[in-house]
């Protein structure tokens, strides 16, 4: 389970899964990345990630 190998946990998994989670952090990313043997590089390069409108505060 990617809990199990990336060392987040699996309440924050499902938030972030579905939604509920909207603001996760580096850390929590590359905790997944490491879990999944993947780049954070890799892990943005989608098209998901391509279009997005940068939030100005």
């Amino acid at each position: 389970m990617l809990c199990t190998v990336s060392g987040v946990t699996q309440s924050t998994l499902s938030n972030i899964i579905s939604g509920r989670n909207n603001s996760t952090t580096v850390s929590t990313i590359k905790k997944i990345c490491d879990g999944l043997d993947i780049s954070i590089i890799e892990f943005f390069n989608d098209e998901l990630f391509q279009n997005l409108e940068q939030e100005i505060k």
